[in-house]
């Protein structure tokens, strides 16, 4: 009797990954994923703009923010660990949903970025894995979008 061996992608659809391309040189795109003042600036989605941000930019210093709906007034707190820092190339940190006294509630996720020269521009790709649905997956292209056209909007003012 032969056995038949299937081989699956238990990744697909749980991993989200988007390219921007930023008109603004590498080290200004990372500094303004690391600078706390520059990050309530643009993080979060236009809807939900960040209304605290804190961090210990060091390999496992922690970074926590909370994003503020202005329609419902609810909050929503993540945070999570450095995990890879090379200045104007490289930034990688875990991504939790949170309560407000800091415990975590949600799936951690891994939120790898590079930020790569093209000629006075920037070519983000920004890859967040591994989601436990490809529903949450999907949830948080609209949020992550949102928040990238605002930083461009941003940089456009540098």
């Amino acid at each position: 009797m032969s056995e038949t061996a299937h081989v699956t992608n238990e990744t697909a659809g749980r991993v989200l990954t988007i390219r921007r391309l930023f008109n603004a040189p590498p080290a200004l795109v990372f500094d303004a994923f690391t600078d706390p003042k520059r990050m309530l600036q643009w993080m979060g989605p236009r809807d939900y703009p960040a209304s605290y941000v804190e961090s210990d930019l060091r390999v496992g210093g922690s970074w926590r923010a909370c994003l503020d709906s202005a329609a419902s007034g609810e909050k929503l707190w993540h945070g999570g660990v450095y995990q890879k820092i090379v200045p104007g190339r490289h930034l990688a940190f875990t991504f939790a949903w949170d309560q407000e006294s800091g415990i975590t509630v949600g799936l951690e996720t891994l939120v790898d970025i590079t930020f790569e020269a093209q000629n006075d521009k920037t070519l983000m790709t920004f890859r967040q894995s591994i989601f436990d649905t490809p529903e949450n997956c999907s949830s948080h292209v609209q949020g992550w979008n949102s928040a990238f056209d605002r930083l461009q909007e941003l940089l456009e003012q540098d």
